[in-house]
């Protein structure tokens, strides 16, 4: 089918016949239609085969048919050819989003900022024509600019849902104006943790909307949710018997864990691809993946969620330059979903994903638009769980391969292992205070000392800092002149415990004995003074028993 057939607006399909795009791919031949209809539908297929084109135009129809109805004032439209002759049937009996109005706008909600951007783009450019105007909404940037471009009331706003939900509690989006709504690549949303923000948005959108969900891979709680907000989507799959798309050659290497890097260097420079990207499931691999590859002559960027916004947006721009000169994008899984760049024809899986979906959404960065492509997977002894998983979803074995030893790199820089990576990034920072205390540490005298009485009651120290108790007696002691300036000179003046203060020359027992010394206890007498008559008893050899004689020459034959 052609898009000529589907009888689009004459504004859209100026569009598309500017973009040169005349035959519908099977997604977008079975979709439309239902679209058009003003029906739900749940799309699936396979990566690469034009899901954006297939809900943004028939959406773009709709709207601006309901839009001429509503006589709504288009004077910033440009003007379009018109088609000459009366409106076809299907013209006239297509439903249309009923009392448009300016504030009204179709919602569309993607996983990842890159998305945002290219799905806004897209928008732009099939409806520059007719006059519409789109908006993206993410995280990572500034308010000011996004919330500009909302009070200039666009009919595409196209966001990843948290940084729509907070505009929404500043009351900058009305979420009860949206008419459609249309999740793309909803599955990873759920994987990222949205479900509850994409079920909070659901709730406060009208019911009469359209609701729209495209992915390469969709499962039951994705549409499980559709149900439960009383969506009752047709389901469109045109990729139920083969996961990836068909123009990819998928293969896999058996190889050692440590010789990932040579082989990875081996696989770019015997191919000499046009541009290549390299998956990797860890962040934090991204940066020593992109200078290995740039220290042996292979220019390289990296891409992950450790670097800002602004950064992700710069190096994609390079990226998808057509004369740059570094072809090669190093990446986590933020890359695999929805980015449309032609010219990929090569990609490198460093280690396979643990998810069996992202297999697929990874090599379907490559093989877009009809092209062919190659998907080359590093395995090693930590991967073969993860193979496993990914062909039982594929269905079949993936192809093995291997390297001639003629192609493989034998002399370049050696990779940057974890440990080494670890430990020229990150020194432990050691905290130099004077007298040689560290942090966390206390003073070598402290630790001497028993710092707690029988009732585990602290004893020596009732503040913590010390050293700051200490100085600030000292300075006391030392302005007023008295004896206490002459006793702390030279050292540390230790508090009172609470036994000291008392007056008691014995330690209690209990903190019930613990009284001030007063005129009704004058009359009691130190255990010191009444036990010393006994004392003097043992000491003289004069007690009975010859008790401290027997004592004695039992500890001396003890330790003789």
């Amino acid at each position: 089918m052609n898009f000529s057939d589907l009888d689009l607006h004459p504004s859209i399909q100026a569009g598309i016949d500017e973009l040169k795009f005349v035959e519908c791919t099977p997604i977008q031949e079975s979709s439309i239609p239902h679209i058009l209809e003003g029906h739900d539908v749940a799309g699936l297929a396979q990566t690469g085969t034009g899901k954006t084109a297939a809900f943004l135009l028939p959406l773009m129809d709709r709207l601006l048919r309901s839009r001429d109805a509503a006589n709504v004032s288009t004077a910033d439209v440009v003007e379009a050819p018109v088609k000459e002759g009366p409106p076809t049937k299907e013209e006239t009996s297509r439903p249309i989003f009923k009392n448009w109005r300016k504030s009204n706008f179709i919602l569309v909600l993607v996983p990842t900022r890159e998305l945002a951007e290219q799905v806004c783009e897209n928008a732009k450019l099939f409806g520059t024509r007719a006059g519409l105007r789109a908006s993206a909404i993410y995280g990572g940037t500034g308010y000011d600019a996004q919330k500009a471009a909302l009070k200039s009331a666009v009919e595409f706003i196209v966001a990843t849902p948290g940084r729509l939900i907070d505009l929404y509690k500043e009351h900058l989006v009305d979420l009860s104006q949206v008419r459609a709504i249309v999740f793309d690549e909803a599955d990873r949303m759920f994987d990222m943790g949205f479900k509850d923000d994409m079920k909070y948005i659901l709730r406060r959108i009208p019911k009469e909307r359209q609701f729209l969900v495209f992915s390469a891979t969709l499962n039951f709680d994705v549409l499980n949710t559709a149900y439960e907000f009383g969506a009752n989507p047709v389901e469109v799959n045109v990729s139920r018997d083969q996961a990836k798309a068909e123009n990819v050659d998928d293969a896999i290497f058996h190889i050692g864990q440590n010789e990932k890097p040579q082989f990875l260097l081996s696989l770019i420079q015997k191919y000499q691809p046009k541009q290549v990207i390299v998956f990797s499931n860890f962040k934090h691999n991204i940066d020593r993946v992109t200078k290995f590859l740039t220290a042996n002559g292979v220019p390289a960027l990296g891409i992950s969620s450790l670097i800002s916004q602004a950064q992700r947006t710069r190096i994609m721009g390079m990226f998808k330059d057509v004369g740059n000169d570094r072809n090669v994008l190093v990446a986590t899984d933020l890359a695999a979903r929805g980015l449309d760049i032609r010219g990929v024809d090569m990609i490198i899986n460093f280690e396979l994903p643990d998810d069996a979906e992202n297999y697929v959404h990874r090599i379907g960065r490559t093989g877009r638009a009809g092209a062919n492509g190659r998907a080359f997977s590093l395995v090693s002894d930590r991967d073969v769980e993860a193979l496993q998983r990914i062909e039982s979803y594929l269905g079949h074995k993936v192809t093995i391969a291997w390297l001639e030893d003629s192609d493989i790199v034998k002399e370049y820089k050696p990779f940057i292992s974890e440990t080494t990576h670890q430990r020229s990034s990150w020194q432990p920072v050691r905290d130099q205070r004077p007298n040689g205390i560290s942090r966390g540490r206390r003073p070598a005298d402290f630790l001497n000392r028993k710092s707690q009485d029988r009732n585990g009651q602290d004893r020596n120290y009732q503040d913590r800092n010390y050293q700051d108790r200490s100085r600030r007696t000292q300075k006391g002691g030392a302005q007023q002149g008295g004896p206490k300036a002459v006793q702390n000179a030279g050292h540390r003046s230790r508090p009172k415990s609470n036994f000291q203060k008392t007056g008691y020359t014995h330690r209690p027992h209990s903190k019930a004995q613990v009284r001030p010394e007063s005129a009704a206890n004058q009359h009691r007498t130190s255990f010191a003074a009444r036990t010393a008559p006994m004392t003097a008893a043992v000491e003289s050899n004069a007690h009975p028993d010859g008790m401290v004689a027997k004592v004695k020459g039992f500890f001396r034959r003890i330790f003789k």
